[in-house]
């Protein structure tokens, strides 16, 4: 109820604000040029209001698609149509084994088709190889997807069809899911689930915020298009969807003729009085574009693509589409002139401030009269409907790095100028950052940015050597362009890649197998390339001989051979990096299942605490920050004890690896050639002199590692050494601790004598 009461307000303030705005702000009397950009100005707030009227009207009255309770025998037939066209085999072979891998009550009822539109030999060789696939080709290429989809409907018959994009690999529970949605009763076009992505999108990784953005998509599919549920407007998005057969064919099959086929289908769909739903559940994911070329490329061709699709169905004059849909679809179009509208709010104030040009015509008290009850009111709603996935601040940066890419993308289209051939997103791995592209993606913004730093300036010198009051709004004004501007050039700058493969956290059981030890354990992150592991007890692995790991889950386990390339110190144990060095075909496929069938590890909240502070250190810090090479294959323990040696005198040993140790030399001695260490008397580690040239330290080589590594005595020792060195640790912070305390009671105690 909140929430409801919340958007009233906010639909009522803008309304308030939009007639204010109309009436009395237009600078009529400041010329032509003036009155132009005002009213410029104004019509682009106007559509900004129109789409928030719809946004919150929807969002406050959300409705859910009901599950029916099915019998295993009553899930029917159903035909799953995976598209491709250039993607690489290795993406169609997860995409593939997760389709092979999907429960049903009955799986001869699931028929699953590679509808290769490449025609491509590899393509066959893959379905052969797999097997329980039909590798669809045609004879003709016309009208791309949407044609080779209704290919594909042609040489099938299921009641119900579900859609993949080439890189989505569906979670085991896809069809037992999300059938039950539309096997209700109610006359249902398709159920749409969201797009999730299991690697960062460029927005989260080009700004270091994977771990603290959601998926710049993620607002789409789990809130907006679920909160146009109400009004019967969902919008099919091409993949992860369940369709019904006959809404397809009373629609004539997938649309033609546009660059978005999946938009004008679920129109066409609608409008043939089909109730058509979104859930917010994932069961499926897949690969967000990895550089900016693809970004741009997808970002342009859904804006082409809507705006076709407006203009050829002519959703205004649509048959059957009711008032509430048309009107929910128009936003779904005005939404790509979002680029117009993003230019001219960071326009307008630069032309004031540097120029001076009077944009718009107001007080300080008007400001707070009508704009800022509406602007504060925007922000609040939006965080608390979309259930904090994103707020208005992000928002912004979106639009604002992507507008200078889609301006002209948008006013091509709209004037006549139309993209004709379906372009497909590239889906081929990570490629060296083309500097060239991205300076030049990147010089719009530069520009902007330096436009409204002047502007900001001279604003600040209007406040405090003009004394204009009038400036304190304009510099409001600049201070978020001049953010949004720096997000940009930040994002366009980009940020290099340094894995080949995405590493995903998981804990999960793990047997190690090493030289006859075994060691039960759990994995810390998992990946294509292989695991880390936990192992609270450091264990001597040689990272130049195998080690066998055996990952296992309650669906799948997974065997293979693997080295260790990496081993760092954590708070409490060690994490040891095993990269596979051979994985069997026919593990292959539990193992990508491991990985694969899960729930994306991307964050899907935005922080409770953030500013645009924060983002600007978060940006700085990690571009300037040194990359750490440094990388041991075996792990540091620390000791920092006196031992008993052979020789007679007793040394301090600083830490191990197994292979060398380090010991703090005698100042008035010099290090020995040979050192036997008493560990127990039936463990002594004998050791030759690496280096004494560290300083106070020498290291040596330790010449018996394999006498005592596989020693139980050694690893119960080692365990007590462990115990009490962390039993120090602790005993030295809460020192400190007391100490800082103490000596704060003491500085007060003297401050009051003093007194």
């Amino acid at each position: 109820m909140k929430k409801k009461i919340l958007a009233i307000l906010t639909i009522i303030f803008s309304m308030i604000y939009i007639v204010w705005r109309t009436f009395y702000t237009i600078p009529v009397e400041f010329g032509t040029f003036s009155m132009v950009c005002g009213i410029i100005l104004l019509f682009v707030e106007t559509i900004g209001m129109f789409e928030s009227v719809i946004h919150f009207s929807q969002m406050s009255n959300m409705k859910y698609a009901t599950k029916a309770e099915v019998e295993d025998k009553d899930f029917p037939d159903v035909d799953i149509f995976i598209s491709t066209y250039n993607e690489p085999t290795d993406l169609l072979f997860k995409t593939i084994n997760g389709c092979l891998h999907m429960d049903y009550p009955d799986k001869s009822k699931v028929h699953i088709y590679l509808c290769d539109d490449g025609h491509r030999d590899e393509m066959g060789e893959l379905c052969k190889k797999m097997g329980g696939i039909t590798h669809l080709v045609r004879d003709t290429h016309e009208f791309a997807k949407a044609g080779n989809l209704n290919y594909a409907l042609s040489v099938s018959s299921s009641p119900y069809v579900v859609t993949f994009d080439a890189d989505m690999i569906p979670r085991r529970d896809f069809l037992t899911a999300c059938m039950p949605y539309i096997l209700t009763g109610e006359k249902i076009g398709f159920i749409q689930t969201p797009q999730t992505f299991y690697n960062p999108d460029l927005f989260q990784y080009n700004l270091y915020s994977e771990n603290r953005l959601p998926n710049e998509q993620d607002y789409f599919y789990r809130d907006v298009q679920v909160m146009r549920n109400s009004s019967n407007s969902v919008i099919y998005g091409g993949t992860n969807t369940i369709l019904s057969r006959q809404a397809l064919i009373d629609v004539g099959g997938i649309a033609t003729g546009v660059i978005t086929e999946d938009f004008a289908t679920g129109i066409l769909m609608q409008s043939k009085g089909y109730q058509c739903y979104a859930i917010d559940e994932s069961h499926a994911s897949g690969l967000a574009p990895e550089d900016l070329k693809s970004l741009i490329k997808q970002r342009a061709r859904w804006a082409r693509g809507c705006i076709q699709t407006g203009k050829k169905i002519n959703i205004l004059f649509t048959k059957g589409l009711t008032i509430k849909q048309k009107a929910s679809y128009i936003t779904s179009i005005t939404y790509w002139y979002g680029a117009i509208k993003r230019f001219c709010y960071i326009m307008a104030p630069i032309l004031y401030s540097v120029f001076g040009v009077v944009v718009v015509k107001c007080t300080i008290p008007q400001i707070l009269l009508f704009w800022l009850p509406m602007y504060l009111l925007n922000n609040q709603s939006l965080k608390a409907l979309s259930n904090n996935i994103t707020n208005v601040r992000w928002t912004n940066v979106y639009q604002t790095i992507l507008f200078p890419s889609l301006f002209l993308e948008v006013i091509l289209e709209t004037i006549g100028f139309s993209q004709k051939k379906f372009a497909v997103t590239k889906k081929d791995g990570r490629k060296g950052i083309d500097k060239g592209y991205k300076y030049r993606q990147a010089f719009p913004h530069v520009i902007f940015l330096i436009l409204s730093m002047i502007g900001a300036m001279t604003s600040i010198y209007g406040i405090f050597i003009q004394g204009s009051p009038a400036g304190i709004i304009l510099l409001f004004w600049l201070g978020v362009n001049i953010y949004n501007l720096s997000m940009s050039v930040f994002f366009m700058f980009g940020r290099e890649y340094h894995r080949k493969t995405e590493r995903f956290d998981a804990e999960l059981d793990c047997i190690v197998e090493y030289e006859g030890k075994k060691f039960e354990t759990k994995t810390k992150d998992i990946s294509e390339d292989g695991v880390s592991v936990k192992l609270h007890v450091p264990q001597y692995i040689n990272c130049d001989k195998g080690v066998k790991i055996t990952v296992t889950t309650p669906d799948y386990q997974s065997t293979w051979l693997g080295r260790v390339v990496n081993v760092v110190t954590m708070e409490d144990y060690w994490k040891y990096g095993i990269k596979i060095v051979n994985l069997e075909e026919c593990e292959k496929n539990e193992w990508y299942q491991i990985i694969y069938d899960r729930e994306p590890t991307m964050p899907k909240f935005l922080p409770k605490k953030s500013s645009t502070v924060d983002d600007f250190m978060i940006n700085i810090s990690k571009r300037v920050a040194v990359r750490d090479n440094f990388n041991r294959t075996l792990p540091r323990i620390p000791v920092y004890k006196w031992l008993q040696t052979l020789e007679g005198p007793k040394i301090f040993v600083n830490d191990f690896n197994f292979e060398n140790i380090l010991i703090k030399k005698s100042s008035e001695k010099k290090a020995k050639q040979k050192l036997s260490i008493i560990v127990s008397p039936e463990i002594i580690i004998k050791c030759t002199l690496k280096n004494d040239d560290l300083n106070c330290f020498a290291l040596y080589k330790v010449d018996n590692c394999d006498e005592f590594t596989n020693n139980d005595g050694f690893a119960e020792i080692l365990h007590v050494w462990l115990n009490e060195y962390r039993q120090e640790e602790r005993n030295e912070a809460e020192r400190i601790k007391i100490y800082k305390k103490n000596k704060g009671k003491e500085e007060f105690d003297s401050e009051v004598k003093y007194v």
